[in-house]
């Protein structure tokens, strides 16, 4: 199939913009549809203002409180600790984990 630049009018800013040959050529390789209603200007605004490119943003982890098994500070941690394991604080972690090393 043989694409040729087309002009088309945004429907956010009003601006004219061209939807190119090969822009048409990766929507059809995609199976879109639809061509743009928005100029790569409005479509960047937007993608920025939802989060990113197009990823999803990450709900917050759901964060657990525990007692540090070795210096007895009350400490979050990001799991829900299992009673027969011994969790720790962050400057205890690191001190356990250069012990191991």
């Amino acid at each position: 199939m043989n694409f040729v630049d087309k002009t088309l009018k945004c429907r956010e800013c009003g601006t004219d913009f061209v939807f190119t040959a090969g822009e048409q050529e990766f929507y059809q390789q995609k199976g879109l549809m639809n061509q743009p209603g928005r100029c790569p200007s409005c479509r960047a605004t937007r993608r920025q203002a939802s989060g990113g490119s197009g990823s999803r943003e990450r709900a917050p982890r759901e964060m657990h409180t525990v007692i540090c098994a070795e210096c007895g500070a009350e400490t979050q941690v990001p799991f829900l600790p299992k009673n027969d394991r011994p969790v720790y604080c962050s400057p205890c972690y690191d001190k356990v984990r250069v012990a191991r090393d």
